[in-house]
């Protein structure tokens, strides 16, 4: 670290993690650390260093296995871990004093923040020791998915997916691992430059970037944003699973495509990319403010052939006059409001949020937008349902429900993106064709 002042103490982070805590209602985690960056800046004089948002990240992640091991502590070893996570609940972590709390998360992320020597050493130690031993050496138990972030309830749900997408017992094992890190920041060229003629900008912006399997990403550096490659409007931040996703929609010069759900517009803009100006890309989203991030985006990039509007899903889309003459779109996008558990790498404290018990309410609202979008599909067209989730009932059993009751929707494929076999998020994709 380059001055005293960010010689970060395991009590200033716990400071920092009280005021998020007391938020009401506590906003997502990466959200609100941008947000405290900025104020950071403004009376620091200088960027907040990224010990603070790495320990946070971490905190958020490890807070279960910060509660197993001091019930490991008070305990000892013998303790049926799926009958205690039953009745865990995130707010548990509260009850752990400051130094208990800080002392687990710094041992088991090797946190760069100043803590006191004897930290290394004591009975609090050998526990922690002892207790990675055992999670390491039994793959899938429930001491192992308290090690890497997950509760032990959700182990039967994995098993599920990794039955139906055919993973083997290590794919499952690496997708678990997976979730202790963040992937990389993966880039989406918008021009016709290739990766290998980007790259050397973006290491002469101070950027640590390089090129896996033909797509740029980056690791750290410099800011990206400040970059003039972004600014430029060269590259967006675009995960790898969404990227590929995107590809699913193969529309073409002239294709008219509704992206029903778009949001920030990350795979709206990667549509038109390859549309050559010709055409249009509708997109529509509940929230304008998210609509209003995807014409800034739009215009940085100079996609003329996008156009929005705010959709409820209450109601099939009332279709422009051009689409409606064809009798509806080439090309429909659900990117559906899901549980997210696909993005849990990104987004740490999102896993804490979610319920599989409490699921059926979101299945509800999958199925109102397919029912409600299917209809702009026209004859021989094309729609491609996605969420960022890895639960079947969100996924396969989705689409087998909308199928049974629009037989004149065939299944083309569906299958799972990302990660295990890349690091990256984790997305499911299935492209259904209505009968002409």
């Amino acid at each position: 670290m380059s001055s005293a002042r960010q010689i970060i103490t395991y009590e200033q982070l716990h400071s920092l993690w009280l005021r998020w805590q007391a938020m009401s209602p506590r906003p997502p985690l990466d959200r609100w650390l941008k947000q405290h960056a900025a104020g950071w800046r403004r009376h620091q004089g200088e960027p907040m260093p990224m010990a603070v948002s790495d320990a946070m990240i971490q905190a958020v992640r490890y807070m279960q296995l910060a509660c197993a091991l001091e019930a490991v502590q008070r305990q000892g070893a013998n303790i049926d871990w799926m009958t205690w996570d039953d009745t865990w609940q995130p707010d548990d972590s509260d009850q752990l004093s400051r130094n208990n709390f800080w002392y687990w998360i710094h041992q088991r992320c090797e946190g760069r923040w100043r803590v006191p020597q004897d930290w290394n050493s004591g009975s609090r130690k050998q526990c922690f020791i002892d207790f990675q031993e055992r999670a390491m050496s039994n793959p899938l138990s429930p001491e192992w998915m308290l090690w890497h972030g997950l509760r032990p309830q959700w182990l039967p749900l994995l098993q599920q997916r990794a039955e139906r997408s055919r993973w083997s017992d290590m794919d499952l094992q690496r997708f678990v691992e997976q979730q202790s890190a963040r992937p990389p920041l993966w880039l989406r060229i918008n021009t016709s430059e290739s990766p290998e003629t980007i790259l050397p900008q973006l290491l002469d912006a101070g950027i640590q970037a390089d090129i896996r399997n033909g797509t740029l990403c980056a690791q750290g550096g410099n800011g990206l944003q400040q970059s003039e490659p972004y600014k430029a409007g060269k590259v967006e931040i675009q995960d790898l699973a969404s990227q590929q996703l995107s590809n699913m929609v193969a529309a073409r010069k002239g294709d008219k495509v509704w992206d029903c759900c778009a949001g920030a517009g990350g795979k709206t803009l990667a549509i038109a990319s390859r549309m050559e100006q010709k055409g249009v890309v509708v997109a529509t989203d509940l929230h304008q403010f998210k609509l209003d991030e995807l014409k800034r985006r739009a215009k940085r990039a100079s996609y003329l052939n996008i156009r929005t509007f705010t959709w409820d899903a209450e109601a099939p889309l009332r279709l422009p006059a051009e689409v409606a003459r064809q009798q509806g779109f080439d090309w429909v996008l659900i990117d559906a409001p899901c549980t997210a558990s696909g993005t849990w790498r990104r987004n740490a404290d999102a896993r804490w949020r979610f319920d599989a018990s409490d699921s059926a309410e979101m299945e509800a609202l999958q199925q109102k937008i397919l029912n409600n979008a299917c209809a702009a599909v026209r004859k021989g067209g094309h729609m491609v349902y996605a969420t960022c989730s890895w639960q079947l009932s969100e996924n396969e059993d989705a689409v087998a429900t909308f199928l049974a009751n629009h037989p004149e929707f065939t299944l083309e494929s569906q299958q799972m993106v990302g990660a295990p076999q890349q690091d990256a998020d984790c997305m499911f994709v299935a492209k259904m064709t209505r009968m002409a």
